[in-house]
């Protein structure tokens, strides 16, 4: 080392290079909690997961393996970031919007769900 340089490898993959000071307290890795959504966008979740298992088991085995792939993303217990939940969103109005009739009442309740959340 030179130059007062100190240089820390954490097991967990984290790597620190300090160039002098004191006092130096380390990393700071502030987790912060899912914010909770509000009761009408959650009923509207459950809404939406009940209708979109329905649908499931009438569309092609393609769009049911996209279901299962977006649908933990819409569960009201999902600690997912809004844009994931989005992106999720979208995946599942894309295929009941290609299931016709069968499909209308998802796509709007998922365009309710966007709404409540400012997405729309």
């Amino acid at each position: 080392m030179s130059g007062g340089d100190q240089h820390y490898y954490f097991g967990s993959g984290d790597h620190v290079t300090m160039h002098g000071g004191s006092g130096n307290v380390g990393i700071d890795k502030r987790v912060t909690p899912a914010q909770e959504l509000p009761p009408a966008v959650q009923e509207a979740l459950r809404e939406l997961l009940v209708l979109a298992r329905d649908l499931r088991a009438q569309v092609p085995p393609v769009s049911a393996d996209a279901l299962d792939t977006a649908l933990p993303a819409l569960r009201v217990e999902s600690d997912v970031p809004p844009q994931e939940r989005h992106r999720a969103l979208l995946a599942v109005a894309g295929i009941a919007a290609t299931a016709g009739t069968l499909g209308t009442p998802i796509v709007e309740v998922i365009n309710k769900i966007l709404e409540l959340m400012g997405a729309k």
